[in-house]
């Protein structure tokens, strides 16, 4: 299916719900340990750690008493004892224990959340954790895959709602201006884009060839290429949570074997997580696979930085669009041209699966004080 036609649509405002019943990112493997974590997730406030054997745990951040915060708590064991009065929940957010008293009101315990570990992320179902019983997030399997690739990553929060930093990556002609001297250069504004959304799965593609391009600082320190260069730009966003840029590049006239193999190419594997929080502010995770150099420190120690200060031009982009949209009346018009059928086919798959929450009934968010699923 072709994506939507450009012309002039309603300025983005946020959304009147999340999309729910879908697995987000909350944070890093290696965030989530035996010191309490605390995330909001489509405005549902969580706290995340470990067992003992080493099973993430995502429970409502929010004690059923007086609403102490148990991210400002400590673990006892696998319990969350929380910090002003001592009630105390198990991994499933039952309440065991409270202070004074034997008998525990069966109505003491907090939300639990269903979470999967993969591909180096923790991810959390925020909808209804009945409906998350045999489904499983999207893949990115290079984050994971050690053999072939090495990875460097971060995560950076923005002061801006989510849907600007999907626009964002699904136009990359923006590269040109705002990277300039990093990863733009002009061919990626002048190239053509190629769009195909499968409304079926969510999914929205996005590709970009450049046959003969100036190669940017990034490409050009961290391969050593001299001269111009093929680049392409394949997107795949798996709506709404996961974005892959899958980034090849070589020597101009450089292409792939007969056989689909690729020796002569270096290639990235670009991740981004896109996690809404609140509203109007997001956590950014990114990712860069490389499957070159992949032993060299100083190519990832470049990558990693050069990266970040790419992810915060981005930040402070969408930061300054957040203030001016969120002053602005809902009658202002956009201007939508070529190069945004990508993100106008995430518009409208988003709002379809928000759409689709809400016919199936999907809440609102986990209610404390009713037992929302045990996190496994």
């Amino acid at each position: 299916m072709t994506a939507d036609t450009p012309g002039t649509t309603n300025t983005t405002k946020p959304a009147d719900t999340f999309v729910r019943d879908q697995w987000y990112v909350a944070a890093y493997g290696s965030e989530v340990g035996r010191e309490l974590l605390a995330r909001t997730v489509c405005g549902e406030p969580l706290v995340f750690y470990r067992t003992e054997d080493g099973r993430p745990v995502a429970l409502a951040d929010r004690c059923v008493h007086r609403r102490y915060p148990l991210s400002e708590s400590a673990l006892d064991g696998d319990r969350v004892v929380c910090g002003y009065h001592g009630f105390t929940y198990d991994t499933t957010g039952t309440c065991v224990a409270v202070p004074g008293q034997k008998r525990v009101p069966r109505t003491a315990r907090v939300a639990a959340y269903p979470v999967v570990e993969q591909d180096s992320f923790v991810w959390v179902w925020i909808g209804d954790p009945a409906r998350s019983a045999g489904t499983a997030p999207p893949r990115a399997p290079w984050l994971a895959d050690t053999e072939n690739y090495t990875t460097v990553c971060g995560m950076e929060p923005l002061d801006a709602r989510y849907e600007l930093l999907v626009d964002n990556l699904l136009d990359l002609s923006h590269e040109t201006y705002l990277h300039g001297g990093y990863i733009g250069t002009p061919e990626v504004a002048a190239t053509p884009i190629t769009t195909e959304a499968d409304d079926e799965n969510a999914i929205v593609r996005v590709s970009r060839h450049m046959d003969d391009a100036e190669c940017p600082p990034f490409y050009a320190r961290s391969t050593g290429i001299e001269g111009r260069i093929t680049r392409w730009q394949d997107i795949e966003y798996l709506a709404p949570c996961l974005y892959l840029l899958h980034s090849r590049i070589a020597p101009t006239g450089v292409l792939p074997e007969a056989d689909g193999s690729d020796p002569n190419g270096f290639h990235t594997e670009i991740t981004y997580a896109i996690t809404p929080s609140t509203a109007t502010t997001t956590y950014d995770f990114w990712a860069v696979s490389r499957d070159f150099a992949r032993d060299d420190e100083e190519v990832s120690r470049f990558l990693h930085d050069f990266n970040r200060e790419v992810v915060m031009q981005d930040v402070v982009a969408l930061n300054k669009l957040e203030k001016v949209i969120a002053a602005e009346p809902d009658t202002v018009q956009e201007l939508s041209i070529n190069i945004d059928t990508g993100g106008l086919a995430a518009r409208r798959v988003l709002k379809r699966l928000r759409e689709a929450g809400r016919a199936a009934g999907a809440p609102g968010g986990a209610e404390t004080g009713t037992a929302a699923g045990a996190a496994r």
